[in-house]
């Protein structure tokens, strides 16, 4: 890559930081409304054989174009055949080549960011025509778009292993799949447009270690290709064209904190216990098999929550083997050992969900059949991971968690097919366990508020406060323009938070916490003043938590978290809270 040169003004963009840690490296797009398509920069040099390479894909969308006319002739007649003849001309329109061949030229980029962009630009022109017939045909393009760039990957195509840089993605949006291999490659950071702190790709990259800001609208469209790029997780800001100043204060701060992480380390072997002497177990959320590891490195008691649909949606369109799962399961509970490791069963839904598994599209995905009921509506396609679950239970101390709960009767049908799976794995001769803890999501305001009537139902609960929280206060936790209306400390989340772990308490069974409410010392505070003694959090976070905890009282803490319950809006509860780490040490307040 060519270097960026000093004299380029350095700018700034705010967004929300998502994920923490700072990351220094060469900013690279990648556009992900038409399919992942990278802008890559093409040297001079090769810009006319990217052009022919650009020729040969039409050629070859062309010929299968054809082809599927030709199909489509003899299945339906050539009158109906003849909609692709549209197709066939676009691919033969000197306008709409001509102008994909001036932006490789002008604008020295690969030919399948060119395609991409000029489809985008041409879609945008045709939505402003009030015409519905020439409104319409702005599909027509996005179509033969796709036929190119098809091709076009299928030709010598460009690939982030050529780039020799860390690079952070400059990304319009980013699914969870996208974020687990881009995180895996040479990538640092993640730069979005879209996002919010709570949604799946943020976890991701937090599961990743690696800084991300959401938030940044129209970010990709201001960006230089391959310019140097500061992304400051902590802050939420992205440093487009730092001055050799800059640069090198963010390498020191970067220096800083990663001293600071091996520190922190030094506290593996301690208890987790209030300085009046109560336990409180801290547990990892993990999202992908490596991290378990990393749950053990950092102290964890075992595992809070492994999200298993993260194995469903690397493999897709593949579904995961019973043997795939079996084999992930057990390396999850001999590792965790000998602690607990709580697997939740596939929350596909909103995002995540394979549309192969519906007969038809969702207008609103993210309340429509998703978690348990998914899981009951396709048993079929959910009886590999349960079969999976049951066989991996004979290694060690594996509880099963289902979301999305709702009734009672959710769980009363998961325990009748759980019965059904266990004696085909009989009759089939597999060994299996059968005493398995069986355990709730309370993340569904309706679960919260019969907590009481769950609890005799399941061994465990474990509160997700990432959907709880936005399912009770109506905000899309996706949503940047709303981001400020998610609010933990809100008076309703709270309340809804004591009467669970009283419902718990009352029934004795476990009760734990596992969203992202719990990684905030200001909020883990709150969470162990009401009476919350499991908390799981991201394997990095264990010791900071942990260093935390053992400087508080709990007597502290439940006066406190009292004293909240009695305040009747979010602004007061923070307030109150912030006071509250006042009166702590300095130390304990350097951590927060």
């Amino acid at each position: 890559m060519e270097e960026v040169k000093d004299e380029m003004q350095m700018w700034r963009v705010h967004g929300m930081g998502v994920s923490t840690g700072i990351a220094i490296g060469r900013a690279l797009s990648i556009s992900t409304r038409v399919g992942e398509v990278f802008r890559l920069p093409i040297e001079a040099e090769d810009i006319e054989a990217e052009v022919e390479r650009f020729h040969e894909a039409v050629r070859q969308a062309q010929v299968e174009l054809s082809k599927t006319r030709a199909r489509a002739s003899e299945k339906v007649g050539d009158e109906l055949a003849a909609i692709f003849d549209a197709h066939v001309l676009l691919l033969n329109d000197p306008g709409f080549l001509g102008r994909v061949v001036d932006r490789i030229r002008n604008k020295n980029v690969n030919a399948e960011w060119a395609v991409s962009k000029i489809a985008e630009e041409i879609d945008e022109q045709f939505a402003h025509i009030d015409d519905t017939y020439l409104r319409e045909r702005s599909e027509d393009v996005s179509d033969v778009s796709r036929h190119v760039l098809r091709a076009l990957q299928g030709i010598s195509h460009h690939e982030l292993s050529e780039i020799e840089d860390d690079l952070i993605i400059i990304a319009d949006d980013l699914t969870p799949s996208d974020a687990v291999r881009l995180g895996r490659k040479r990538v640092v950071g993640f730069a979005i447009e879209s996002g919010g702190r709570t949604s799946h790709t943020t976890i991701i990259a937090r599961s990743l270690h690696l800084p991300a800001v959401v938030g940044l609208e129209g970010l990709s469209e201001r960006i230089t290709d391959a310019a140097r790029v500061i992304l400051d997780g902590d802050e939420g800001i992205l440093i487009v064209h730092p001055t050799p100043e800059v640069l090198l204060e963010y390498r020191r701060r970067k220096g800083e904190i990663e001293k600071k992480e091996a520190s922190l380390l030094e506290t593996r072997e301690l208890m987790t216990v209030t300085r009046d002497g109560v336990r409180v177990h801290l547990m990892a959320n993990i999202d992908l098999p490596e991290e378990v590891d990393e749950a053990v490195r950092f102290g964890a008691e075992g595992v809070g929550l492994y999200r298993s649909e993260f194995l469903y949606i690397e493999k897709s369109p593949v579904q995961p083997t019973e043997d795939e799962h079996y084999r992930l399961y057990r390396r999850i509970v001999e590792t965790a050992a000998p602690h607990p490791a709580i697997i939740r069963t596939y929350d596909l839904g909103g995002r995540k969900l394979a549309r192969e598994m519906l007969d038809t599209r969702e207008e609103n995905p993210v309340l429509g059949l998703r978690g348990i009921r998914l899981t009951l509506a396709r048993r079929e396609v959910f009886r590999p991971q349960l079969r999976g679950l049951f066989r991996a239970a004979l290694h060690g101390d594996l509880w099963i968690m289902l979301p999305m709960v709702s009734t009672l009767e959710e769980i009363r049908a998961f325990r009748a097919y759980s019965a059904e799976v266990m004696a085909e794995l009989e009759r089939d001769g597999v060994p299996f366990r059968r005493d398995i803890k069986l355990g709730s999501m309370i993340e569904v305001p309706a679960a919260a508020m019969i907590a009481d009537a769950l609890a005799t139902e399941v061994d465990f609960f474990s509160i997700g406060t990432n959907d709880l929280i936005q399912y009770s206060l109506a905000v899309d936790r996706n949503n940047e323009h709303v981001a400020h209306l998610y609010q933990p400390l809100h008076p309703a989340i709270l309340r809804m938070l004591r009467f669970v772990v009283a419902s718990a308490a009352q029934a004795g069974i476990e009760v734990s916490l596992c969203g992202e409410m719990a990684a905030d010392a200001r909020f883990a505070m709150v969470l162990v003043g009401l009476g919350l003694r499991r908390l799981s959090v991201s394997p990095r976070l264990v010791p900071k938590i942990k260093t935390w905890i053992r400087e508080l009282d709990s007597r502290h803490l439940a006066e406190v978290a009292s004293r909240c319950l009695d305040l009747r809006t979010a602004r007061e509860v923070d307030e109150l809270v912030d006071r509250s780490l006042a009166d702590l040490t300095a130390a304990v307040a350097r951590l927060a």
